[in-house]
């Protein structure tokens, strides 16, 4: 029985893919021999809709050190405000995000050292978690902007793109849905993908951005005030600490990165440079998901026990098994590669398809798992599982994909079990939706989706359950939210809804799911040390072996 007094919801309409940007990409910095960016000259090139706008040379190195005279606000304009601690509420009126941030050490507040000459950025193909601040790319900037917020809600907000695919154009519509945002310069390895993009945003009427292969000459500039990183998910995780050494905040895309400690480089990065920065999960802007989470955690449902996610996605075809081939013209494919292992071109592997790579991102588990089970942690709280297992594997699909089209994740938390479950080529899951998060409480059961939230009661308890009524939200309205949400925090300097603390923790249970899987072995996590205690193959894969002589420090 329906408790929700309105007419039952029509099925949700199927999502459909759009291409994913190429990711922009680091070239070796200046201890090695490097090769300048195909289009990093200096000379405007021709204002043609078909081709690349005006390139941007890199400043003079000494203005990575000296604050930016045409900035609307001065680094010196205001004594350092402290960083806000952790547990702070986020501004979108004290939503019920901000409790499920994990409880997490509160950010450094110590002195910064002045900085040296940067050094190069990106030399190694290790990682490390330990960040000392006398080694940060572009560390007096960051300093810099850190402590400061814009001088008024009337200024511009620059904004630099970096990756120019169809997550890109989502993105930036949300960004410009507030008009105090303009899109300063925006940044992709391939050339054809920054046509498209100049092109659309001339046509709806846009000031026309500065263009660039290499995402640093984005990040060099002292007009961006955010970046938002739109990659292939390899990509995530060096653009975002570059910007935030660089005093840039970030609006990131989900998954947060490929890996489990890259996630928590970034969290900690954004702890210690003071950056307001929002990950992509853009149902945590969603009212009806707020609502349904505030009913879950206020006990309408009763005691919740178990909680079923799953994504039974029938868009999701054969790719086939197109032969290795040439580079495309215009593409840097070498960039585009970046931290992750060499391999030929092979189309597949390229824009859209690259989320079914081990080398590139982590299949539907991450990329349609970030979304669910954020909401699930979201009314559940900010724990970790106590462990983890997972079965799965390519039982349908022929193609020259990685990733499993069948799999199911089995979540033990201390006091319910969360499930997850994907599917390809097959649209109907439980209560004939393809997608969904359903809580099941001992007083009802909600199910929730981006439709919108029903409860159906116990048949013992009906009459013990209030009155409810269903809400939905276009998904473009909620990016245009969760844009917002970040512009407003940038200018109180308090945590966004899906801040990087939350961001990490939702990512890294989902990566769990693929560490159990691939690993063949039922995981017990210890969050404390980041390991798997006494698995040696699932703690192979927590971090990840960068490509020399690309580095995230």
């Amino acid at each position: 029985m329906l408790i929700a007094a309105s007419p039952p919801a029509k099925r949700p309409p199927r999502p459909r893919p759009m291409p994913t940007s190429s990711s922009c990409s680091i070239s070796p910095s200046a201890t090695t021999p490097s090769r300048s960016p195909p289009n990093s000259s200096t000379t405007p090139a021709p204002a043609s809709p078909s081709s690349p706008g005006p390139p941007m040379a890199p400043p003079p190195a000494a203005s990575l050190n000296r604050p930016d005279p045409t900035s609307s606000v001065s680094p010196r304009s205001r004594p350092p405000p402290k960083p806000p601690p952790a547990s702070l509420l986020s501004s979108a009126a004290r939503s019920p995000a901000a409790r499920s941030t994990p409880p997490s050490p509160k950010p450094s507040t110590a002195a910064a050292r002045p900085s040296r000459s940067p050094p190069p950025f990106g030399l190694s193909n290790e990682y490390s978690v330990s960040m000392t601040p006398s080694r940060r790319f572009f560390m007096q900037g960051a300093l810099a902007a850190a402590t400061t917020a814009r001088a008024s809600a009337n200024d511009r907000i620059r904004l630099g793109v970096i990756g120019c695919g169809g997550i890109s154009r989502s993105v930036t519509n949300a960004f410009l849905a507030s008009k105090e945002v303009e899109v300063a310069a925006i940044c992709d390895v391939d050339d054809q993908c920054i046509a498209n993009t100049l092109k659309r945003l001339e046509s709806e009427g846009h000031p026309r951005p500065a263009t660039a292969k290499d995402f640093r000459r984005v990040i060099e500039r002292k007009d961006i005030d955010v970046v938002a990183v739109c990659t292939p998910d390899h990509w995530h995780a060096i653009p975002t600490l570059a910007a935030f050494q660089a005093g840039k905040d970030v609006y990131v895309e989900k998954p947060l990165a490929t890996s489990i400690g890259e996630g928590r480089v970034l969290r900690d990065a954004a702890r210690r440079y003071n950056r307001v920065a929002q990950m992509g999960t853009h149902w945590r802007s969603g009212e009806h998901y707020a609502e349904a989470v505030e009913l879950v955690r206020s006990g309408k449902i009763g005691k919740v026990r178990q909680v079923r996610c799953w994504a039974y996605l029938d868009w999701v075809k054969d790719a086939g098994n197109p032969p290795d081939s040439p580079v495309p013209a215009g593409v840097d494919y070498d960039l585009w590669l970046g931290p992750a292992p060499a391999r030929p071109f092979n189309k597949n592997r390229f824009h859209f398809n690259f989320r079914w790579f081990w080398d590139y991102a982590g299949g539907l588990m991450t990329d349609w798992g970030v979304h669910l089970i954020n909401i699930a942690l979201w009314a559940m709280g900010p724990e970790w599982p106590k462990s983890v297992v997972a079965s799965g594997g390519k039982y349908l699909l022929q193609d020259n994909t990685e990733t499993p089209d069948t799999q199911i994740t089995v979540y033990d938390f201390p006091s319910y079990t969360l499930i997850w479950e994907h599917q390809v080529q097959c649209g109907l899951g439980p209560d004939r939706r393809e997608h969904g998060v359903m809580f099941t409480g001992s007083d009802a059961t909600l199910i929730l989706d981006t439709s919108g939230w029903e409860i159906i009661a116990e048949p013992l308890k009906r009459g013990s359950m209030v009155e409810m009524r269903r809400r939905s939200r276009t998904t473009e309205t909620m990016r245009a939210q969760h844009a917002r949400n970040l512009l407003d925090c940038m200018k109180s300097r308090q945590p966004t809804v899906e801040n990087l603390d939350v961001g990490h923790h939702v990512s890294a249970v989902a990566h769990l799911g693929n560490l159990a899987l691939r690993s063949k072995s039922r995981i017990e996590w210890d969050a404390d040390t980041a390991q798997v205690p006494g698995n040696a193959a699932a703690n192979a894969l927590v971090t990840a072996r960068y490509r020399a002589p690309w580095k995230l420090d």
